[in-house]
């Protein structure tokens, strides 16, 4: 696998990044109200966390949390895969929208604006099962009307039911150099 290619998708589903640092970083098109976010095991327990544009001032807090998400994410791929640097070229030229939580980032999701195509969506490990990663997809614009479409390693077996659970259904199946995948579809609804 070359340290360029993304884990969760493949070159032929993303088209070439453009104009890296005006996609990336936003003023920000967001409400600024904070997204109140449903832990799903305890319906009572509630976390506010505020979505985001990201900023240049982020990229640490991105850099740090994607390497770490990925590592436990990913278990059964050598360690050796993943460097700290790995954000910064897998999400060239897409939005990225942060959560917010505690004045910490809790979670990320990268999007191909042009094809709609969610290219990653990590959480905090401190911050699972809190909602982040639910706030995150509604944040993203027309959600849910919009047709957006992912790519989830078939061994992500816990990525696959949260993403089932948003609505995704699968469209299609490959091979990559991380092994099996699925590609998930929203179908457009009314919002």
């Amino acid at each position: 696998m070359s340290r360029t290619q993304p884990l969760a998708t493949s070159a032929n589903m993303r088209p070439t990044p453009r104009s890296w640092i005006s996609r990336r970083f936003r003023d920000g098109n967001l409400p600024e109200a904070p997204w109140r976010c449903r832990t799903c095991d305890d319906r009572a327990m509630m976390t506010t966390c505020r979505i985001r544009d990201a900023t240049p001032n982020d990229l640490p807090a991105l850099r740090d949390l994607f390497l770490s998400a990925r590592l436990q994410a990913f278990s059964w791929l050598p360690p050796g895969l993943f460097h700290l640097d790995d954000f910064d070229l897998q999400t060239e030229g897409e939005r990225v929208l942060v959560a917010e939580s505690a004045d910490r980032i809790a979670g990320f999701v990268s999007v191909w604006e042009p094809d709609h195509f969610i290219h990653h969506l990590f959480v905090d490990v401190d911050h699972l099962r809190q909602g982040i990663g639910r706030a995150l997809l509604h944040a993203l614009p027309e959600w849910p009307a919009r047709h957006y479409r992912l790519k989830c390693l078939d061994r992500n077996q816990t990525a696959l039911a949260f993403y089932r659970s948003q609505g995704f259904v699968e469209i299609g199946r490959g091979v990559g150099g991380e092994g099996d995948y699925v590609v998930l579809s929203l179908a457009p609804r009314a919002t």
